[in-house]
């Protein structure tokens, strides 16, 4: 009888200790990492063994009777690792030296650490087969409740045939109830920290769920914001183009029916300028068209570049020929310059590149009242990698009226210039300076831009070699 009094004291103990250890749990090391969770759930074992011999039943001076091996048991259970349990086992027999060095406390050192190397050993089993978690609980407790007994009737101090015939038909039945008890116990206890874990995840998952739909919102509301954007970039670009196509339309249209309305009236210097007015005008409309038709391709990929010889001396004089009266007619400084170290050929579009500087040079023209327009040829050497690339540069540079720097990027855009005004009162559609963008990145190179607005710019075409 006093064998049960001791064993219901033993799993009050562990109950009492599996409860606090709970506490513990939730309220420190429930955010531990899982190498600190398992270390303390390792001293928790060996400190619960301690505990049990305790409060165990001492037969004699030496020989204690308890519920040790119960930590190791759950231990198999709860972390089945075979170096951790080896180390429970052994640990919780160890501790059994703590009250007296006897042959007694030996036999139970060994008998732990057979008992540690069982629950090692099955730990295998437990992680491997498809039973469920009862059968394998089930199946530990049995065998760990009949190799203690085999042990201590084995190697024990107690004669075998007093603790078979004696002792152990009340300490095996006892041992097995109250770890079973024991068990269920712990089971809820499990149960209880893995609803907490699932519930801990479900929150994460929803913090994490509730964060990316905010990023999401923004992200809309950013594209929702773009495309009012271009909405109104389109509805300018429209009313420009409109306008644009209108000029030299009427133009074209009212002249030719004023030379058609008084064709023996006319002069032949009137007639001479009606007709210059019509071609410049018609000029004008193909150029426009020509840079609709380029964006359109652009837009759908199929903008091709033909890439040959380029001969770099001749642009210098190809811009002058185009330039150098409307320079004239705004009494501005044309000036070009070519460095001497600049290679006499490159392999480009000509045509193309061409087309990227009349668009530069152009707006330069557009937009300067005074003072002078530049085109410079220079090389230029940046850092690639582990190298350095060699870039064939077109300065195109003006002491017009500039763009403000929080402008830079936009002014490359569709349909997008510095200032609506702008269009109004200089005219344009804002496409040059997109499409030119684009045909640079097409050849290999790219755009730059230096400005101040009220200071000038300098739009630097680089061109690889």
């Amino acid at each position: 009888m006093e064998y049960l009094k001791i064993f219901f004291v033993n799993t009050a103990i562990l109950i009492t200790l599996a409860y606090l250890a709970n506490l513990i749990y939730k309220h420190t090391l429930s955010h531990a990492s899982r190498r600190i969770q398992q270390a303390s759930w390792v001293v928790l074992a060996i400190f619960a063994g301690w505990a049990s011999s305790l409060f165990g039943y001492r037969l004699d001076e030496h020989v204690i009777f308890d519920l040790r091996y119960v930590p190791l048991m759950i231990s198999a259970l709860a972390y089945p690792h075979p170096y951790t349990l080896i180390v429970i086992g052994s640990g919780i027999g160890l501790m059994r030296l703590t009250f007296g060095v006897t042959d007694a406390a030996w036999v139970g050192v060994l008998n732990m650490s057979l008992l540690g190397l069982l629950c090692a050993g099955l730990s295998f089993w437990i992680r491997r087969t498809p039973a469920s978690m009862g059968m394998k609980g089930l199946i530990t407790i049995v065998l760990v409740n009949i190799v203690n007994v085999v042990n201590i009737a084995i190697f024990g101090v107690i004669p075998t045939r007093e603790y078979i015939t004696e002792i152990m038909p009340v300490t095996l039945p006892a041992g097995f109830v109250l770890s079973l008890l024991f068990a269920l116990i712990i089971r809820d206890f499990h149960l209880e920290h893995k609803q907490r874990g699932q519930i801990i995840q479900a929150n994460k998952m929803l913090s994490a769920q509730t964060e990316e739909l905010h990023k999401n919102k923004i992200v809309l509301e950013e594209r929702a914001r773009q495309l009012t954007l271009a909405s109104q970039y389109k509805s300018q670009f429209l009313a420009n183009m409109s306008h644009e196509l209108r000029t030299p339309l009427n133009s074209i249209i009212n002249l030719s029916q004023l030379i058609n309305e008084h064709e023996g009236t006319l002069s032949r210097q009137e007639v001479g300028e009606y007709a210059g007015i019509i071609q410049r005008s018609g000029e004008d409309l193909l150029a426009l068209i020509n840079d609709i038709l380029d964006l359109s391709k652009v837009e759908a990929g199929k903008l091709d570049v033909v890439l040959e010889e380029l001969n770099v001396s001749e642009i210098p004089e190809l811009v002058a020929l185009q330039f150098d009266l409307i320079a004239k007619q705004k009494k501005l400084d044309f000036l070009i310059t070519l460095d001497d170290n600049v290679p006499l050929t490159i392999t480009s579009d000509p045509k193309r590149v061409q087309q990227i500087l009349r668009n530069l040079l152009a707006n330069s023209f557009k937009f300067t009242a005074a003072g002078s327009v530049a085109l410079r040829v220079r090389t230029e050497e940046q850092a690639a990698g582990d190298g350095l690339k060699r870039w064939v540069v077109f300065d195109v540079t003006d002491t017009g009226i500039g763009i403000a720097p929080e402008k830079h990027d936009l002014i490359f855009e569709m349909f997008q210039q510095a200032d609506p005004a702008i269009s109004r009162q200089y005219g344009g559609t804002g496409l040059g300076l997109s499409i030119s963008s684009d045909l640079a990145r097409l050849l290999g190179g790219f755009i730059t831009l230096h400005s101040e607005e009220g200071r000038g710019s300098r739009f630097s075409l680089y061109l690889p070699y």
